[in-house]
C-alpha cells in the first residue's frame, strides 16, 4: 500500500470517528491527514509527510479551539421551547425584591423569577426565556 493511500485511509477513519463521537477536533486531525496525503502525492519522504501532517493537524486543532472559544455560546437547552413548554410564556411581575428576584404566581404555584442580564428592572409583563433550576429567567415584553 502506498503512502498516499495510507494517508487517505487515515483521514477517512478520522472523519468516521468524528462522526461517531461528535468531536470537532478529530475533524481537524483529519485535515492534518489530508495534508499528509498531499505531501505524499508531492513526493516528500515519509518523515516529511509526517511532519507536514502533524504541523497542519496541530495548527488546525489550535485554530479550531480558539475559534470555538471566541464564538458566542449556543443557547442553553433550557431555553428551547421544544424542551420546556414554559419558554415563551408571559407572566406578570408586580414588584422586584432587593436581591433582584421577584415572586410570581405561575401555573398555580409561587415561582422565583430573575431578570435576564442586561435588562432593566420594571414591573409588568415579562416573557420566560429560560428555566434555571426552579427559577424563571425572564425579560420584559
Amino acid at each position: 500500500m502506498s503512502n498516499v493511500m495510507f494517508w487517505w485511509i487515515a483521514a477517512g477513519l478520522l472523519v468516521l470517528l468524528e462522526l461517531a463521537s461528535m468531536t470537532f477536533y478529530l475533524l481537524m486531525l483529519a485535515v492534518g491527514a489530508v495534508a499528509g496525503a498531499i505531501a505524499a502525492q508531492a513526493g516528500m519522504t515519509l518523515t516529511g509527510q509526517m511532519v507536514v501532517g502533524a504541523i497542519v493537524g496541530t495548527v488546525a486543532v489550535i485554530a479550531g479551539y480558539y475559534w470555538r472559544k471566541r464564538r458566542p455560546g449556543d443557547p442553553s437547552v433550557r431555553a428551547e421551547r421544544s424542551v420546556n413548554l414554559d419558554i415563551g410564556e408571559i407572566i406578570r411581575i408586580e414588584a422586584w425584591n432587593a436581591d433582584g428576584t421577584a415572586t410570581v404566581r405561575y401555573r398555580g404555584a409561587a415561582w422565583t423569577a430573575e431578570l435576564r442580564p442586561g435588562c432593566a428592572r420594571a414591573s409588568g409583563s415579562h416573557r420566560v426565556v429560560e428555566l434555571v433550576g426552579s427559577r424563571l429567567l425572564v425579560e420584559p415584553v
